[in-house]
C-alpha cells in the first residue's frame, strides 16, 4: 500500500500536545453545553403538548370538568370520544390513549396510567385541585419501589453507555484485533452485557419483573446498535468517533428515549422522533413487555432491528472494504505503512 506524501507528513508532523489538548477541551465544553440545553429545556421542566384522552358521555354537559382537565393538561387535551368505558379503557391497555375520562356517572371519573406515561400521570391527576369531584383512577400503577418510572430508562441507559463505551475503552487498550476478532467481540459483548442487566434489575436486585428471554433480546439489540454503530465511527473518523456517537445516543437518544419524560410532555420534533430511535424504542419496547404484555405493539422491535442490522451491516463493510478497521489505531496503520513505504520504493527500484 503506498502513501502520498502529504498523508506521511500528517504521520510524521502531528499536532502538538498543547494544541491537541486545547481542541479536545475545545470540542467537550461544546458537546456538554448542548447536553446541557437539550436536557435542561426536554428534562427541566416538561411541558404538555397534546395528551390524548378517550371521552365517555358529552362533555359540553360537563364543562367545568373538562375546563379542570384542560388547565391540568396545559390547554393540550385531545378528547376522543369512545362508546362506552370499557372501549376506553382498552384503549389505555393498547396504549392509543393516555388517558380516559368517563362522564356517563353522577362522578366524573378519569383514568390514567401511570406505566404508560408516569409524567403524563402526575400531570393528569393535578385535576383534583381545581375540581375535588372529579375521580382519579390509575389503571396501570408503578410498583412503590419505581413510583416515577425511572428504573426502565436507567435499564437503557445503562445498556446504552456500556455499549459505545465499551468498544473506546477495547480500541485503546487492547488494539490489534482484526475485523473477524473484532466482530466476534462486539456479538459476544452485547449478547453478555444485555443478559447482566436484565439478571441484575429482574431477579437479583427485584426491581422490574422483567421477561427474561424477551428483555434480554431487546436490550441485545441496543447494547448491539451502540457498539457497532460506535465501531463504524471508529473505522471512519478514527479518535473523533466519540462525538457522534455521544450526540447520537446521549443527547438526542437519551432525552427523546420518553423514560424520564413521556412523549407528550417533549418538544413537538423530539417526540416525533421518539419512537424512531433505537433508545425510544428501547423504553417502549421493554414498557409494554412489563406493563402491557397482552398489548405488545410491533414498532419498536421493528425499529430496534433495522438500526442493529444497519449499523452491523456498516461495521462489516468498512472493516472489511476498506483499509481502516474499528480495532487497530488510524496512526498506527500509517505509521506501518510508512515504515514499509521505503522498502517498496526499493523492490520496484530494484
Amino acid at each position: 500500500m503506498r502513501l502520498s506524501s502529504r498523508s506521511l507528513s500528517v504521520v510524521r508532523r502531528p499536532w502538538s500536545p498543547a494544541a491537541s489538548a486545547v481542541v479536545v477541551c475545545a470540542v467537550a465544553i461544546a458537546v456538554g453545553s448542548l447536553l446541557l440545553t437539550a436536557y435542561t429545556l426536554t428534562l427541566g421542566d416538561p411541558v404538555p403538548h397534546r395528551i390524548d384522552t378517550a371521552v365517555v358521555g358529552n362533555p359540553r354537559a360537563h364543562a367545568s370538568v373538562v375546563e379542570a382537565i384542560e388547565h391540568a393538561a396545559g390547554g393540550e387535551l385531545g378528547l376522543h370520544p369512545y362508546p362506552s368505558v370499557g372501549a376506553a379503557l382498552s384503549a389505555i391497555d393498547a396504549q392509543q390513549v393516555y388517558a380516559a375520562l368517563d362522564l356517563t356517572r353522577p362522578r366524573p371519573s378519569l383514568y390514567v396510567a401511570s406505566a404508560a406515561g408516569a409524567s403524563v400521570a402526575r400531570a393528569l391527576e393535578m385535576v383534583t385541585v381545581a375540581n375535588p369531584r372529579v375521580r382519579v383512577v390509575d389503571t396501570h400503577p408503578l410498583p412503590s419501589s419505581d413510583p416515577l418510572g425511572l428504573d426502565l430508562f436507567y435499564l437503557m441507559l445503562v445498556a446504552t453507555v456500556l455499549g459505545f463505551l465499551t468498544v473506546f475503552q477495547v480500541r485503546a487498550n487492547a488494539p490489534g484485533l482484526r475485523p473477524r476478532g473484532w466482530t466476534a467481540f462486539v456479538v459476544l459483548f452485547a449478547f453478555a452485557t444485555s443478559l447482566t442487566l436484565t439478571l441484575v434489575a429482574g431477579p437479583i436486585l427485584h426491581r422490574l419483573p422483567l421477561p427474561i428471554l424477551e428483555s434480554w433480546g431487546i436490550l441485545a439489540l441496543q447494547v448491539l446498535t451502540a457498539a457497532t454503530f460506535a465501531s463504524t465511527m471508529l473505522a471512519l473518523i478514527g479518535r473523533w468517533a466519540i462525538i457522534p456517537t455521544f450526540l447520537l445516543f446521549v443527547i438526542l437518544g437519551n432525552s427523546s428515549s420518553g423514560g424520564a419524560v413521556a412523549p407528550p410532555l417533549l418538544p413537538p420534533p423530539l417526540a416525533t422522533v421518539s419512537e424512531w430511535f433505537p433508545s425510544g424504542a428501547t423504553v417502549t419496547a421493554i414498557r409494554d413487555a412489563v406493563y402491557f404484555p397482552s398489548s405488545q405493539h410491533v414498532l419498536p422491535f421493528a425499529v430496534l432491528a433495522v438500526w442493529a442490522a444497519t449499523w452491523f451491516g456498516l461495521m462489516l463493510f468498512v472493516s472489511h472494504r476498506r483499509i481502516a478497521n474499528p480495532g487497530i489505531h488510524r496512526s498506527a496503520e500509517l505509521q506501518a505503512a510508512g515504515r514499509s513505504a521505503p522498502r517498496a520504493v526499493r523492490r520496484e527500484s530494484g
